[in-house]
């Protein structure tokens, strides 16, 4: 089962849930904001990318931060509990197949490892 995280309300994630439903995928939605985020699935998304680019730093989120708070985001444990706490944070949408990770919208790349 593919497994989709994100905001609602995000344009990218419209976008990626809107694919799914036109390419006939099933998928489990995760609203971010609603759920939330634990600290086991972000371990386990570093596991399968860089943990790096799990950080949005294009978004209003990673703006609102303090310098210090993203100067201190300099590894997957100092970063986890700035995930936990501003989901907004995380790239979108985060789709979590069995054992990859695709960030964002890319119809290119769920064509290939989807369908």
């Amino acid at each position: 089962m593919t497994h989709i995280y994100g905001i609602k309300n995000c344009n990218s994630v419209k976008k990626a849930l809107d694919w799914m439903n036109e390419n006939s995928i099933e998928f489990e939605f995760h609203d971010f904001k609603k759920e939330g985020v634990t600290e086991d699935q972000i371990k386990t998304w570093a596991e399968l990318t860089d943990w790096n680019l799990l950080v949005n730093k294009k978004g209003t989120t990673w703006r609102k931060l303090s310098e210090e708070v993203q100067n201190s985001m300099d590894s997957l444990e100092n970063s986890i509990p700035v995930f936990m706490e501003n989901t907004s944070l995380i790239k979108r949408p985060v789709i979590h197949l069995e054992n990859q990770v695709i960030l964002g919208f890319d119809p290119e790349q769920y064509q290939k490892l989807i369908k």
